[in-house]
């Protein structure tokens, strides 16, 4: 692969190695034969047809922020798009052409400079490919719906090494299948969106002391789906963290919480979320406009590359009572300072599109929970792990019985995607079947190709 490729092939054994192979995730310490950096197209298609016709492992790097860490798998070769990380802005059309190795960030930045983006993710370290693969939600998606909501068009390698465009009117069922399913059916290696008018936003931040956690749901579970759609609000259960804008007084508290994103008119943030008092005065309460791309960043600080990472999630389209007294428990004993859980509205404009429309099946959620166990020791590992574990245990009863994709780590059975994908299950296994008969895309959520002759 060295005399074939643009790109580095990095071994072990040699000097950047253990770099190479480092992820977002600091728990997952893993040991590929190799990692293949491809430059372009032309490098994935050579390497995917080295990697099937040697009969070895493969694994697809994207933007590197896979919390299972399933890009990286022992003795198996990763193919890393990491140095393709481009963006091309069509301002006329409103269109952007992105690298299939990007972070939300390069897209932010490029979109921001005309007032345009996407729904897309609270953090702008994330991938874009595992994303959007997934279905992707963000701040905008009461506004604008899901990620895939947004997407027009794909560049992929497929598992026999030729490359194909899919959209709506070229392999139209290879394009369903990617909206949502996953790596499954082959490389990305360039998305086309829709970008959507946005440029500075209402952000405003609402905290109460965790002993307020039950008051606080039962008013935000009656308020958020009925909220204006220039209005997203995500809760969480959290420790403060020290540094502005939270005052040195609740560093470190444990509190509950709703991070807003407002979209309408600017001189209007405080009247859109006015509606907090009825849970209570907030303990905190910050209000500002901000450049999207600001808001994208806001937690990179907080959560940068190494942490240890173990979460669990699940969809919701109601908080229950149960659910409350379960979040309640949690909330108090939250296993270390990084940890948290968060519930990102995934209705409105979402909620729109048809179930069929694309893979994802849950059209009628309302939320998209997350619990993260999250440290920078990795001795407190199990620790995170268990109390992650211990709340999806207590929680999974009350939600509809699948997960947003990219929340199900390895350790989780084969059911949960099967349950993820629902009725759409047995479509994506048939597309499996034509696109990679062998399955040689199979470290992921994997679909396994339906039993039969392949197409």
């Amino acid at each position: 692969m060295r005399t074939e490729l643009r790109g580095p092939v990095i071994a072990q054994g040699d000097p950047e190695y253990d770099e190479a192979r480092k992820i977002y995730n600091g728990m997952i310490d893993r040991q590929p034969t190799a990692m293949v950096r491809c430059s372009d197209a032309a490098d994935v298609m050579t390497a995917v047809d080295f990697i099937r016709d040697h009969g070895l492992e493969l694994a697809v790097r994207g933007g590197g922020h896979s919390g299972g860490g399933l890009c990286l798998v022992d003795d198996a070769i990763t193919i890393d798009l990491s140095p393709m990380r481009w963006v091309r802005v069509d301002p006329a059309q409103k269109t952007a052409w992105v690298g299939g190795g990007s972070q939300l960030r390069d897209l932010d930045h490029a979109a921001h400079a005309f007032g345009l983006g996407i729904p897309a993710g609270i953090m702008s370290t994330t991938g874009i490919g595992g994303l959007t693969l997934g279905g992707g939600h963000g701040h905008l998606t009461r506004k604008y719906g899901l990620t895939i909501d947004s997407l027009l068009g794909v560049d992929m390698v497929l598992a026999d090494g030729s490359f194909v465009t899919a959209s709506e009117t070229e392999h139209s069922d290879l394009f369903w299948a990617v909206r949502g399913g996953g790596g499954n059916f082959g490389i990305v290696t360039a998305f086309k969106f829709q970008l959507h008018p946005v440029h500075t936003v209402g952000v405003a931040l609402t905290l109460w002391p965790v002993e307020k956690t039950r008051e606080v749901l039962e008013w935000y579970r009656e308020f958020l789906p009925q909220a204006p759609e220039d209005l997203n609000g995500f809760f969480a259960v959290l420790a403060v963290p020290p540094g502005p804008p939270f005052p040195e007084e609740i560093h470190g508290k444990k509190m509950c919480g709703v991070v807003w994103c407002w979209t309408g008119d600017l001189a209007r943030t405080d009247e859109a979320i006015a509606a907090v008092e009825e849970a209570g005065r907030p303990a905190f309460r910050f209000t500002a406009p901000m450049p999207y791309p600001a808001l994208q960043t806001m937690f990179d600080e907080m959560l940068p590359k190494g942490l240890q990472w173990y979460w669990r999630g699940d969809f919701f389209d109601r908080i229950t009572d149960e659910a409350i007294d379960v979040h309640v428990k949690f909330a108090e004993n939250l296993p270390t300072a990084l940890s948290t859980m968060h519930l990102y509205p995934v209705n409105a404009a979402a909620a729109r599109v048809s179930e069929d429309a694309t893979a994802w099946g849950y059209r009628e959620a309302v939320w998209s929970g997350v619990i993260a166990g999250i440290d920078p020791d990795p001795a407190n590992a199990d620790v995170v792990k268990q109390w992650a574990r211990a709340y999806w245990h207590d929680l999974h009863p009350y939600s509809m019985g699948g997960a947003y994709v990219n929340y199900i780590g390895e350790d989780e059975h084969q059911d949960r995607v099967q349950a993820t994908y629902r009725h759409n299950y047995d479509r994506l296994a048939e597309v499996k079947r034509k696109y990679d008969p062998n399955n040689l895309f199979h470290a992921n959520q994997n679909i396994e190709p339906a039993v039969g002759k392949a197409a």
